[in-house]
């Protein structure tokens, strides 16, 4: 329940909503496309390709996997409820069949040390190469088939003989109803998981591509003339569940434009595991799309791949899946930093209201920093590691995600940027550069059995005084503002601030908030009185937010508060009040969704004559 909560608070890191923007500094259109436009519609997961949906074809195949003898139940653990009833319904299976089922499974099972997840899986790609029972058909043998197919595709015909020959036919029925109550599960939380992603890139998947294929001439006689047409292809994402899967694994493939993430009973769809290939699915058009701009710099990966091949890295020669790989890593590290540091933040802020010591107070502030580093520790020994599998860009693009991600504009926006300014030399070096922080992260894996818990409130006193219903409540309805200002419905999204302080109130995100919200509103407005008047609501705002926020809680929103007021009074021309908002931002230093970087362009363009 805690991790559904922390998914839910990632929401209302207003650090990800649309950053204050001031005539002053224009900016691209914001994503007007963005999940759940329509504040209280209902999140449909078709609109975003998303499909849960139980496959006849894979219940097939793992049944009659286990027929022959697979049984990924751990030593010591009694077998799943729904792998007892099939097997209870299979007692009377045809002992020849059953015998030569186990025969091929042996003799095609992986050396150790695959896991009983990577034995099922290419039997899980056999089940999508089949067509739909009762046929069953096998693809013809060709080296286009999904991996892993080719080595177990004359188990076909064992599947054929044990659907005829074990009375599954009848009983697929009432498998499908227990897969589709399993699906039921899935879907709230799955919804929850696909919005949280969606809105942290703030954009939409692509679900359409278009395939330019050539055309061969009617004509008999060769013509030196070659004609090509268009094809245009949808993309899906299915989430299937898998009552006989190894427990805890999701097993992930890629199929032409169809991506099936298979997962295990009992899963949390907020997992990384998941996560990750939805993130693949949103990134892999992207990278599609942008091909130009990456084979552009096709020899500066190249060589940064040479390299790694040279230390004995392992890393595929394809510079499109090295990026492809790299972004899809990079957005899943920052998306978990940025969750655990808003759960982190939730947490403590909830601390520091029940304590009025100093000393107490002071405690906890230093609780904070020692969370946030390790959590930032951690990213980086998530990025270090992913670095290893071959996504040798995933540095870079986590540092481009961190300014990202507090812009609130789609992320197909900034990919060309974002290809274009990285240096081989420095990627090649980062293993080195972050070694201190990765051993930090290792040696608090080992000291920390609920590592991650521990990441968001070391001494565990906070969590069962957290009154998640309110929590979840205000993040919703921050959410909710945030798609009325990328739409801007500027006046909406006041008069929701101005009800919501109602009930939180001195609340620092909704005082900020009501800030941003008058400073896009006078971006927008083309009466030189009216614009004046909204800065000025903007700047008491923005300054209400300052009083109330906690500096050792909300040093982001502090940060980003006084650089807006900084951008807001350079406008207005107040060049010294504008300097002193500047300093302040600067002040407080460096810190992840803050405006450090932005303060100083700002000072050093008040220094200009």
């Amino acid at each position: 329940m805690m991790r559904r909560v922390y998914l839910l608070l990632i929401l209302g890191i207003f650090a990800a909503a649309a950053q204050a923007q001031t005539p002053s500094k224009p900016s691209p259109s914001p994503n007007r496309q963005s999940p759940q436009t329509r504040p209280g519609a209902p999140f449909e997961l078709s609109e975003y390709g998303v499909s849960l949906q139980p496959d006849a074809r894979l219940i097939i195949v793992m049944a009659a996997l286990e027929a022959a003898g697979f049984d990924p139940t751990a030593a010591g653990k009694e077998p799943a409820a729904f792998r007892l009833l099939v097997r209870r319904d299979q007692a009377n299976l045809d002992p020849d069949l059953r015998q030569r089922l186990k025969s091929y499974f042996e003799r095609s099972r992986l050396p150790a040390p695959a896991t009983a997840a990577d034995q099922a899986a290419r039997y899980v790609s056999l089940a999508y190469a089949l067509s739909a029972p009762p046929l069953l058909e096998a693809p013809e043998r060709s080296d286009d088939l999904p991996t892993g197919v080719l080595e177990v595709l004359d188990f076909a015909p064992l599947v054929r003989e044990f659907y005829k020959k074990s009375g599954i036919d009848e009983r697929l029925v009432s498998y499908m109803r227990a897969y589709q109550a399993e699906s039921d599960r899935l879907r709230q939380p799955a919804a929850e998981m696909v919005r949280a992603v969606l809105s942290y890139l703030h954009t939409r998947p692509i679900l359409m591509v278009s395939e330019r294929v050539r055309v061969k001439s009617p004509e008999k006689k060769k013509s030196s003339v070659i004609n090509y047409t268009t094809r245009d292809h949808e993309r899906r994402f299915y989430i299937v569940p898998d009552l006989m899967a190894a427990p805890g694994t999701i097993n992930f493939r890629v199929i032409t434009d169809d991506y099936y993430a298979i997962v295990p009973e009992g899963t949390d769809p907020t997992s990384s595991e998941l996560r990750r290939g939805y993130l693949q699915f949103v990134i892999d058009p992207l990278v599609l799309k942008f091909n130009k701009e990456i084979a552009g710099h096709r020899d500066q990966i190249k060589q940064m791949i040479d390299a790694r091949v040279k230390e004995g890295g392992t890393v595929s020669p394809d510079v499109f899946i090295v990026v492809s790989r790299s972004l899809v890593a990079a957005a899943d590290a920052r998306f978990e930093e940025a969750m655990r540091i808003s759960a982190l933040t939730y947490v403590q802020r909830s601390r520091l209201q029940r304590v009025k010591d100093d000393a107490a107070r002071k405690a906890i502030a230093r609780e904070l920093e020692v969370a946030r580093t390790a959590i930032s520790d951690e990213a980086v020994a998530r990025l270090a590691e992913e670095y290893e599998r071959g996504a040798l860009l995933a540095f870079y693009f986590a540092d481009q995600l961190r300014d990202f991600q507090d812009s609130g504009f789609d992320v197909a926006n900034f990919i060309a940027d974002m290809i274009s300014g990285f240096d081989p030399a420095r990627e090649g070096k980062r293993l080195v550069e972050i070694n201190s922080a990765r051993e930090r992260a290792v040696t608090a894996r080992k000291s920390h059995s609920r590592y991650s818990l521990w990441l968001i409130d070391p001494s565990g006193e906070a969590r069962e005084a957290v009154d998640t219903s309110r929590a979840s409540a205000l993040v919703k309805s921050l959410t909710e503002v945030e798609k009325l200002l990328q739409t801007r419905n500027y006046e909406a999204a006041e008069t929701r601030l101005k009800a919501l302080l109602q009930d939180h109130p001195g609340d620092p995100r909704l005082f900020f908030a009501l800030g941003q919200t008058s400073s896009l509103w006078a971006r927008d407005t083309t009466d030189d009185d009216l614009q004046t008047q909204r800065l000025n609501r903007a700047l008491t705002n923005y300054g209400f937010a300052v009083q109330a926020a906690s500096p050792e809680i909300d040093r982001a929103l502090l940060s980003r508060a006084h650089e807006a007021m900084g951008r807001i009074l350079a406008f207005l021309d107040q060049r010294d009040e504008a300097l002193k908002e500047f300093e302040a931002a600067i002040k407080i230093g460096e810190v992840t969704g803050g405006a450090y970087r932005d303060a100083l362009e700002g000072k050093r363009k008040l220094a200009q004559p």
